[in-house]
């Protein structure tokens, strides 16, 4: 088993490469919902399938089903790498000798990755850094979206939702991302949003940054 949150059940067959999730039921207001949206479980097919086709790395689709009780299940590949939260508190203190310009390397290929998922239009339902995997490739960092079930598609994508998505990346105290890290990441997204001006991007930056350290300090976390 793996952990997850309330709504689902995760399960991962590692030797095999194999995730199992279970999604479940969680309101009446949902079944309703999946009438016109599709359900959880066929919207994390599509959006897997979607980030694929416009070249970025996400899980493969390999079956799904239903459930007794209106609950739904989706087998899918393991995608190679760790969570970024992983390697900030973990990999990167593991190779000290590479430090601190692994670190750069790895948030300003974040910034890039992230920048590129936005131009393209996709919104990720919940960017936590946990939710981004990172394998280091030479000296290459390349990453991968899971849980991508509540992503949204949309040319251009909407401002509200481009610093959602910057917020849940800056959910992060100190102590994992100082402030210089920070602007690191951002600077490479801002060159792959050229279409927004300085004074734009600027605010997009500050108002994100402040919403995730409103949100830390509200769980005793900043």
């Amino acid at each position: 088993m793996v952990g997850s949150s309330v709504n689902a059940r995760v399960a991962a067959q590692l030797a095999e490469g194999i995730y199992y999730k279970e999604f479940l039921p969680r309101s009446p207001l949902e079944t309703l919902k999946a009438c016109f949206r599709g359900s959880r479980a066929q919207r994390a097919r599509r959006h897997n399938d979607a980030l694929q086709e416009a070249g970025f790395s996400a899980p493969n689709n390999i079956a799904w089903g239903k459930l007794p009780g209106g609950r739904e299940y989706l087998f899918s590949t393991a995608v190679a790498g760790k969570g970024v939260t992983s390697w900030l508190r973990e990999e990167l203190a593991m190779r000290q000798e590479q430090s601190p310009s692994l670190r750069w390397a790895l948030l300003g290929a974040l910034g890039t990755f992230v920048g590129r998922l936005h131009a393209a239009g996709f919104i990720h339902g919940d960017l936590r850094t946990s939710n981004v995997l990172a394998v280091l490739d030479g000296e290459t960092f390349h990453f991968a979206l899971i849980d991508n079930e509540r992503n949204v598609q949309s040319q251009p994508a909407a401002g509200r939702s481009l610093m959602r998505n910057l917020m849940q990346l800056n959910m992060l105290p100190a102590a994992d991302l100082s402030n210089t890290d920070r602007m690191r990441f951002f600077r490479q997204w801002r060159k792959q949003m050229p279409h927004y001006t300085e004074a734009e991007s600027k605010l997009l930056a500050i108002e994100s940054y402040r919403w995730a350290m409103r949100r830390l300090r509200k769980k005793g976390k900043a």
